[in-house]
Formats: structure tokens, sequence, C-alpha cells
């Protein structure tokens, strides 16, 4: 969208707004932005959207009573055997839940002077959509981080001699991620019957600091170094045996600065008797967490403010997070 194209959306704007004031009354003017920008803000949000990629999502615009939407989900059949002549085949019946996801109220605003329109060289609301576009990005990102973390399957790194640790505290400097400990989780996935994601590979997603140690390994290859071509993934970086990795710095830490949105301070080195900075990662397979949404993102307006000299626009949604499945994602603690 050019900056001819969103002056004369901003001054159609001004306009309304003074003939309806010009006729006696006030009244909000809802649509006025939300037409023309309520796809950017999406389109702009995609790119940093690391966890909305593999999440399964529902859009149902009329939610039930007590703002909750329902997902189906099935279970897994139990094995097929061996079949005897003149023996009927014995059939079972599908076993079925529904996954009830609470869904919020979630958004953000920035405010523009009608004098800033008008006299910036810069294209100020396409900025400002942008970075809408980040902070809405940004919030369902780490609403789906927190979810995909908050499953009860936890694996913690292994020391430099192979041992195994039993719980965060027991974990030191030492206990990086490596590749016994990816297998380590790979176990439990695979002892859940986990199912793949698009019946590939498991999805991994690291920290920086993380991946720096698995990066040394000899079993790991660089995305750009796939043999076949494969389609990456938003942030993937590299793949070991069946596992492909997403590095991003929002994985929670106890080493990062208080208000970055990584930090937890309950993995702070010296917090709850931790002998280091824990560092999380979590591996998954399909249908692990979802997202439901009982009102896409919009763009809004907040109609007239001070005779037309001030412009406010925000995103908006109504959506929820949730773990459909529990036994398919495993969480991943190291130092």
């Amino acid at each position: 969208m050019t900056k001819e194209m969103l002056m004369f959306v901003a001054k159609a704007e001004s306009k309304m707004a003074t003939a309806v004031q010009n006729g006696g009354s006030l009244v909000k003017m809802d649509h006025a932005v939300r037409t023309v920008y309520a796809k950017e803000i999406e389109f702009k949000a995609l790119p940093n959207m690391r966890f909305y990629q593999f999440a399964t999502v529902k859009t149902e615009l009329g939610t039930t009573p007590g703002l909750t939407i329902q997902m189906l989900t099935y279970d897994n059949l139990k094995l097929g055997k061996q079949l005897t002549e003149g023996t009927r085949m014995t059939t079972q019946a599908l076993s079925q839940s529904m996954k009830s996801i609470t869904v919020h109220e979630h958004g953000n605003a920035v405010a523009v002077s009608e004098l800033l329109l008008q006299s910036s060289f810069d294209d100020v609301m396409a900025s400002a959509t942008t970075l809408l576009g980040r902070d809405y990005a940004l919030v369902v990102d780490t609403k789906l981080r927190d979810t995909a973390l908050s499953g009860t399957n936890v694996v913690y790194g292994r020391k430099e001699d192979g041992t195994k640790v039993s719980d965060r505290q027991s974990l030191t400097n030492e206990c990086v991620l490596n590749v016994a400990t990816i297998k380590d989780a790979v176990e439990i996935l695979a002892t859940n019957n986990a199912s793949k994601y698009q019946g590939q590979d498991w999805i991994c997603f690291v920290h920086p600091h993380q991946s720096r140690s698995l990066r040394d390994d000899a079993h790991w290859i660089q995305a750009s170094h796939y043999g076949a071509p494969t389609q990456l993934f938003t942030g993937e970086i590299g793949k070991i045996d069946d596992v492909r990795f997403i590095e991003t710095t929002l994985m929670c830490n106890g080493a990062c600065a208080e208000e970055d949105p990584a930090y937890k301070l309950e993995l702070k080195n010296g917090q709850s008797s931790n002998q280091t900075n824990v560092y999380q990662a979590v591996i998954f397979g399909d249908n692990y967490y979802a997202i439901a949404f009982g009102l896409p993102v919009e763009l809004r307006d907040n109609g007239v403010i001070d005779f037309g000299r001030e412009h406010g626009i925000a995103w908006y949604s109504i959506f929820g997070t949730g773990i459909l499945h529990n036994e398919y994602g495993v969480v991943i603690e190291t130092a």
C-alpha cells in the first residue's frame, strides 16, 4: 500500500468524521480503518509466528456460553491382528474426546496525531501496522509457547559422561543439550505412539544457546544442506535424524533480562536451589497443541477523538490456546 493511498484513507476518515459532527451528532466510525488494514496486519505478523505454524487451528465465530471452544480429537486405534478364515473381523469403536479451550480478549493500540500524519516524511500508518503486526505475532507465539511448555513429560540434559539427570536442581553447567537428550525425548514420544508432524518428522523448538552445542555434533545437518528438496519451516536451522529444529529466542530461560518475554524466574541460577541458569526446549509430534479463535485478528480505530486531531488504531482478537494430546510432547530442560 502506497503512502498516497494511506493518506487518502486518513483524509477520508477525517472528512467522514467532520460530516457526521456537522449533522449535530457524534458517531463512532468503527469500520473506517479496519477494511483497509485488517488483512495487512495478519500478513505482516505471519513471518514472525513460529509456534503458530505447527498449531492445530480452529476458528469459531460463535463461542459457547463461558467463552469456550470445543475441539474434537480422536485416540489411536488398537492394533489390528491376523485374521482367520471363516471368522468375522471384530470391529472396535472410535475413541474420541472433546477438548475445551477458553478464549480471552487480546489486543494492543497506538495513537498518532493528525499533524504527524500530514507532516511526516515517513509512512506513519504503514509503520504502525507493521509494529502492531509484530506485537500480535509475539503475543500469539508466547501464548502457544507457554502452552507447549505446560506438558507434563519432562527430560533433563545429561552430564558429559552420559549420566542421566532426574530433576531441575541437579542440572549443572555441563548438562547442555545434546543428541543423547534428544533421543531420550524421542523415546518417550515413540513409546506413546505419537504421530510425527505431517507423518514425517518430530519438531523441536530450541533457544540459540541450546542449538549452539548441537551444531558441533557429527549428526547435525544444516538446513541449507538437506539432500532432498524440503520446504523449510519458519526459523528452521537443521535436523538430526528425524528431528527438525526451530530456533527462537522466545524459549523460556533464566539467563535473559527480566523484561525479556523469554524470562522465567523459576529457571534462574540460585532460584529454588538451581545450580545453573536453565533453558527450556520442547519436542512434539502432530496435534500436540492448538489455538482456537472466537474472533480472528482485526485492526480497529477508536473513532473521532479531539475533532479528528488524534487517530488511534489497535489490533484486537479473541482467542485461546490449549494442549490436545499431552503425551505427544516432551519438555526438555538443560543448562
